[in-house]
């Protein structure tokens, strides 16, 4: 079958039956920024230095002075980031076992798991079902004599962040930390000073942890992470936690771990940096495009906190996934898969009902539960073209439920 679809280059004919949309396509994106990527590698190779050498510092530098902050610690992964920010936080008697952590119930399960890994309490709250980020108005209510920490997540790709949350953490003297994962490039403005101030995610709070992953909006090529901070003195003992406990080689001062980031990774992260903000304005266009286009009755699409900018010129988000809600998720994945459309769902089950902690299953947060039975996202990225943009709003319209 022919398949005609108009954009506005013009009519276009593609075999429908040949057509497959993948969620992401790995490889044309990082065939995209050949050949530096592979002068990269060869340069690392050649270089005899594999572990904490030259190109591990020069990301660092660059990445803190894209991310605003004074220092960047590379390290093995997203998880690692956010585990050795608390420990850290430990060490410094900020924080010790038993102590909350207030988290958003809706998230990937590692942000908890960071939380529970260092013997500390996460509490759950509630996101906001429009936003599908934490609620902060709820935050307040749940903070005891033992709340500690907020732990914020950017939930795919959207700043979490307000004046209200900075009021709160500094009136109980709390620290805020982020779970920077999805959102790396976003931007939150503050409009209540003169002039306004915008700072990127990573540098909002007391610190933040990343994820380099390979699916992420600033992928490498395996694992990666890093945590961003000003702060000098938590910085140092990260760096050492890091490194086995060891800020001096055989010089142990700290109960550590083996987390770093190594100079492959690092080098292929040098050269994918500089184009990160116009991939993440590629896909403001893209998200534009859905919310213009897609118009079916039973497809939610996903809201934006600030809905005084166009999405393509609101920086708050950076789209790293495009969520929409549906009671017929199911129906609409295999309705989208046998018509050439990869669509995943983030996530399935959320934390509080997988078996890692039975102790919280009979819990019920609502809204977290509604979110998790109901999402689906569908493809968007710097490397999908219009015309399969097209296709997948045209099929999304005409969905037949019965």
């Amino acid at each position: 079958m022919i398949l005609c679809i108009k954009n506005k280059h013009g009519l276009l004919q593609i075999e429908e039956s040949l057509l497959m949309i993948e969620f992401l396509d790995l490889k044309s994106i990082n065939d995209s920024f050949e050949p530096e990527l592979s002068r990269s590698v060869k340069r690392v190779l050649n270089s005899g230095m594999y572990i904490l050498g030259n190109e591990v510092s020069a990301f660092e530098e660059k990445y803190a002075a894209f991310i605003g902050t004074k220092h960047c610690i590379g390290v093995a992964n997203g998880l690692d980031a956010l585990k050795l920010i608390l420990k850290a936080y430990i060490v410094m008697g900020l924080m010790k076992e038993g102590d909350e952590v207030i988290v958003p119930a809706n998230t990937f399960i590692a942000t908890i798991m960071a939380i529970t890994d260092n013997r500390l309490n996460p509490v759950l709250v509630e996101p906001d079902i429009n936003t599908f980020n934490l609620d902060i108005s709820l935050i307040e209510q749940h903070i005891t004599s033992l709340t500690r920490a907020i732990m914020v997540v950017h939930l795919y790709g959207q700043v979490c962040w307000s004046e209200q949350l900075e009021q709160i953490a500094h009136k109980y003297g709390l620290i805020i930390i982020e779970d920077n994962a999805q959102a790396i490039g976003a931007v939150y403005t503050l409009h209540s000073t003169l002039p306004s101030v915008s700072k990127r995610t990573g540098s909002l709070g007391h610190a933040a942890g990343h994820s380099f992953y390979p699916g992420k909006n600033l992928g490498c090529l395996g694992d990666g992470g890093a945590v961003t901070t000003s702060d000098d003195e938590l910085a140092d003992i990260i760096r050492a936690i890091a490194n086995y406990g060891s800020s001096k080689k055989y010089v142990h001062n700290y109960q550590g771990l083996n987390s770093r980031l190594d100079e492959i990774q690092a080098a292929i992260l040098c050269v994918k940096l500089p184009k990160l903000d116009a991939h993440n304005q590629r896909r403001r266009e893209i998200a534009r495009f859905y919310y213009e286009s897609i118009n079916h009755p039973d497809i939610i699409l996903p809201k934006t906190d600030n809905c005084q900018l166009s999405i393509v010129n609101n920086c708050s988000h950076v789209w790293h996934l495009f969520v929409t809600r549906t009671h017929f998720r199911d129906k609409l994945q295999h309705y989208l898969r046998i018509n050439g459309v990869q669509t995943l769902i983030h996530y399935p089950t959320p934390p509080h009902k997988q078996k890692a902690y039975a102790s919280w299953n009979h819990l019920n947060y609502q809204v977290t539960e509604k979110i998790h039975n109901e999402v689906l996202s569908i493809p968007i990225n710097q490397a999908i073209s219009d015309v399969n943009v097209q296709y997948i709003v045209d099929k999304l319209n005409n969905f037949e439920i019965f």
